[in-house]
C-alpha cells in the first residue's frame, strides 16, 4: 500500500471510530506500530486535527476531506460507471470499485448521497459467465505492464490455435468481453473473445509500444474501415 493511501485509510478508520490505539491500526493496515506513530505525527503536522498519544489512543476532532464538486448528473455517471465495473469486471477490479463508491459515499453532501441510493441505472451481474471473467485480472495486468500471454484459443469455427499476443485492451460490446491484441502470428490486430480463450499464460517477455502497434492504431484502423 502507498503512503499516501495508508494515510488516507488512517484517517478514514478514525472518523468510524471513538478511540482507536496503534496496535489496532497497525493490525489493520498490516505495518508496524512505529509506523503508525510516524503517520499520525505526521497527519497532526500537517494539521489533521488528531488527539491521544502514543500508548493511549487516538481520536479524531474534527477533519472533512475538500469537497468533491459533483453535481447529480455527474455523481450518477460515476456512480453507474463504478457499477458497471462491479458487476462485469474481475473480482479484484471489482473490489476495487466498490471501495471507491464507499469513498465518495463518505464525502458528498446529504442530497447527492440520497441521489445514489435512488440511482435507477442498474448494472446485474447474473449475465456475465464465469468463463468471461476468469482471464481478466491477468490480462489486465499483462496490459499494464507489457507483458505477452500465451493463449489457447477456439475460433467460431471451433478451430484451435496457439497463439502469442501483446495485449492491449479490454472491450466490453454489451455481450461479451474481447481483447484487442497484437497476434504475432498473424502479425497484425486481432480480437479474441474471452468466451473461446481455453488456455492463458502471462509470459516474461515484454513487449514495446511501437508505433503503428498500439491500441489507439488500432482503434484508428477501425475508425477508418467504418469510415469507408
Amino acid at each position: 500500500m502507498r503512503r499516501a493511501d495508508r494515510l488516507f485509510q488512517i484517517v478514514e478508520i478514525l472518523r468510524d471510530r471513538q478511540l482507536t490505539t496503534a496496535a489496532y491500526l497497525s493490525q489493520r493496515l498490516e505495518v508496524s506500530v512505529r509506523t503508525i506513530y510516524r503517520d499520525i505525527q505526521d497527519l497532526q503536522a500537517s494539521g489533521v486535527d488528531i488527539e491521544g498519544e502514543a500508548g493511549v489512543g487516538y481520536l479524531l476532532r474534527h477533519y472533512d476531506l475538500a469537497p468533491l464538486m459533483f453535481n447529480a448528473g455527474e455523481v450518477e455517471a460515476l456512480v453507474s460507471g463504478l457499477q458497471m465495473a462491479k458487476a462485469w469486471m474481475d473480482t479484484d477490479l471489482s473490489d476495487h470499485a466498490d471501495k471507491v463508491l464507499n469513498k465518495i459515499e463518505k464525502i458528498l453532501p446529504p442530497s447527492l448521497k440520497n441521489h445514489i441510493a435512488e440511482l435507477y441505472v442498474l448494472a446485474p451481474d447474473f449475465h456475465v459467465p464465469e468463463e468471461l471473467r476468469r482471464p481478466m485480472a491477468t490480462l489486465r495486468h499483462a496490459i499494464r505492464h507489457r507483458r505477452k500471454v500465451k493463449i489457447d484459443y477456439r475460433d467460431a469455427e471451433k478451430k484451435q490455435s496457439q497463439r502469442v499476443i501483446s495485449p492491449l485492451g479490454l472491450v466490453f460490446w454489451g455481450q461479451t468481453w474481447t481483447l484487442v491484441a497484437w497476434c504475432d502470428l498473424r502479425d497484425d490486430f486481432r480480437s479474441f473473445r474471452l468466451d473461446r480463450i481455453i488456455n492463458f499464460e502471462q509470459l516474461a517477455q515484454r513487449f514495446n509500444s511501437e508505433p503503428g502497434k498500439r491500441l489507439q492504431d488500432f482503434l484508428q484502423k477501425v475508425k477508418n474501415n467504418d469510415n469507408c
